[in-house]
């Protein structure tokens, strides 16, 4: 892959990466609620699904997935469903509640961690279950893969989107913390879980309306 082309495929690429969609908001609300650290390690999730999507495309994989009617009618709708259910979810749930104390050390990490592990999986969920991600990697990528060096071209190409969705991970984290440090009290953060929730619903109907590329 030429220089001049990577430099092209950089901007473009870090537009798609900050592009405010259901991975970003719960990024945001994430951070809001738990900190920009804990935003940042569950969106690894994300990322792990991110990586097999683009080794699915880079495969050839992802343009049969896109091809196929059933299929991605079937990921659409399952990925449009996940994302109303956690946006009510969010939309439902009241302020964080934290309580830290000495002797329940050990709990406390134990449970950490299982919020770490079950934000993880939510990440993983909301970008498997959207075809549009399989669609830039399948539509977008090839525009700058050098076709004398395929293989190494797209690793190049899928490493550098993930770590610039790395750095859009931890701008909505921040924007996140920040948000929550401003909302100060328990009622004006419930409005804020309530805004990020029907986003997410938002999101999923319009997933719900999303077209299969016409072949």
């Amino acid at each position: 892959m030429s220089l001049q082309n990577f430099w092209l495929f950089l901007p473009a690429c870090f537009a798609l990466n900050m592009a405010f969609g259901p991975n970003n908001v719960l990024s945001l609300s994430n951070g809001a609620r738990d900190g920009v650290s804990c935003s940042i390690i569950a969106a690894f999730g994300r990322l792990l699904a991110f990586a097999i999507m683009i080794a699915i495309a880079g495969l050839g994989m992802g343009a049969l997935l896109l091809a196929s009617e059933a299929l991605f009618t079937a990921l659409k709708f399952a990925g449009a469903a996940y994302l109303v259910w956690l946006g009510i979810k969010l939309f439902r749930s009241g302020p964080a509640q934290f309580s830290a104390s000495a002797g329940n050390a050990g709990a406390d990490a134990e449970a950490a961690a299982d919020k770490l592990r079950r934000l993880a999986k939510q990440e993983f969920l909301v970008a498997a279950g959207n075809p549009k991600a399989i669609l830039i990697f399948t539509a977008f990528f090839p525009q700058f893969v050098d076709r004398s060096a395929y293989a190494a071209s797209f690793i190049v190409l899928g490493a550098t989107f993930l770590l610039l969705e790395l750095a859009a991970i931890a701008i909505y984290a921040m924007l996140g913390a920040r948000l929550g440090a401003l909302s100060g009290g328990a009622s004006r953060f419930r409005w804020l879980n309530r805004i990020s929730g029907a986003m997410m619903v938002g999101f999923g109907l319009a997933l719900a309306f999303l077209r299969r590329p016409q072949s």
